[in-house]
């Protein structure tokens, strides 16, 4: 499956909320009453969850909330900034803010996907 885009995108794979997030991703949809895999700014596949923005400040504070539990976001690899635990997309501007190895994104169907599995049908708000 692929996650779609909207605003500014936060994409976690939901390997890593399980690692940090404290009863990992089924307490996390408790947490914040997500019901199905789309509910309200929240939509998920099988290995990725998105949460999102509609300016930068919102989206520095939720980067801010996952880094205090633990997970990288930007780190420098042989030179070059990247993201590593999740990733900040921009759908309606263009794809990652920085290179994002385990994320594929497709600009004609402003979605994005795990890398590691192929693109399937797309996951997010009916209408889009």
């Amino acid at each position: 499956m692929a996650i779609k885009l909207e605003f500014i995108d936060f994409v976690i794979p939901i390997k890593n909320i399980d690692l940090v997030y404290p009863g990992g991703f089924t307490q996390l949809k408790k947490d914040y009453s997500i019901d199905g895999n789309v509910s309200g700014r929240f939509w998920y596949d099988k290995y990725l969850f998105r949460d999102g923005a509609m300016n930068p400040m919102d989206i520095e504070l939720l980067i801010t909330e996952w880094e205090k539990l633990g997970i990288k976001g930007i780190v420098e690899m042989n030179g070059q900034k990247q993201w590593k635990d999740f990733c900040v997309v921009e759908g309606m501007f263009g794809g990652p803010t920085l290179p994002c190895d385990w994320l594929i994104y497709d600009n004609e169907d402003n979605c994005v996907y795990f890398n590691e599995m192929p693109k399937g049908e797309l996951v997010g708000p009916i209408g889009d």
